[in-house]
């Protein structure tokens, strides 16, 4: 129901925006606000950012597994996102309000240098997944986000924040792990092991669980450094994004923040065969 009312409050809100551009005593008759929106994007053309697509990912983490060389691949969700916000662009009690979630996915507000780390590992990520999404906690504090970090998005390797589920979905995932040795790192890695194992025989190098938070990354970076690995697969909410980040510029290696597909994977909501 309230998906419902979201979706009319929001195409009214739409129709009615596109009104309130209309001189007085005008309409448009015959012209929906999505055409009127599409005219009014393609004007804006030389301003569009493009975004790796799931191929480019693919293709870029397969070389760098094939030549050895280090690559991270984060993701920027409404919990990363309001984590990096706190007490920075937005207040902290109005970030608590809106990440109520937060605790669960890895942070406790508030946290000054969680925050921070966060931030040093957005510089140093190869590539960067952003939200689509233009609501107020997601593209709506990407940008301010990024402008206080004094993080160019211009300069920055960006694709979306769901590309963990993209790889899945266009059969590019299960083309990388195969002849793989895979790290494993979060609360349901060993589940995730037996899954994959059960799948389609890959070969589990590392299994770390469970990650308990951002004072728990100097421990999952001290059994990562012993184990014998080519790739990282990381779901450990959003410290994920410093662990993959470490991975590649500690290790020499290549980490890909797995996220929710981990929980969907090993529940069967979503199988790893395509």
């Amino acid at each position: 129901m309230q998906d419902i009312a979201y979706q009319a409050g929001y195409a009214e809100g739409v129709e009615e925006t596109v009104a309130s551009q209309l001189p007085p005593y005008t309409v448009l008759p015959d012209i929906g606000a999505n055409e009127v929106i599409a005219a009014g994007i393609s004007a804006y053309r030389e301003h569009w950012l493009q975004l790796l697509r799931p191929e480019e990912v693919h293709g870029r983490m397969a070389h760098a597994l094939a030549v050895g060389q280090p690559l991270s691949v984060v993701r920027l969700g409404d919990g990363e996102l309001l984590a990096l916000a706190h007490d920075t662009v937005l207040p902290l009690e109005e970030v608590r309000q809106k990440g109520r979630f937060l605790s669960t996915a890895g942070m406790q507000l508030p946290d000054p240098q969680a925050r921070d780390m966060l931030a040093d590992s957005l510089r140093m990520a190869g590539i960067i997944g952003i939200p689509h999404s233009r609501l107020p906690t997601f593209q709506g504090l990407l940008f301010p986000v990024l402008r206080y970090y004094g993080l160019s998005y211009r300069s920055l390797t960006l694709t979306t924040s769901t590309m963990n589920y993209a790889l899945h979905e266009h059969g590019l995932l299960q083309q990388l792990l195969p002849g793989k040795r895979l790290l494993l790192i979060g609360n349901r890695a060993p589940e995730l092991a037996n899954m994959l194992l059960a799948s389609a025989s890959l070969t589990i190098a590392g299994v770390i669980s469970p990650v308990r938070g951002f004072s728990d990354i100097p421990r999952v970076m001290q059994e990562a450094a012993i184990c014998e690995f080519d790739l990282a697969l990381v779901a450990s909410g959003i410290p994920a994004v410093v662990i993959c980040e470490r991975i590649a510029s500690q290790l020499g290696k290549v980490a890909l923040d797995f996220g929710h597909l981990a929980d969907k994977l090993v529940s069967g909501e979503i199988p790893y065969a395509r």
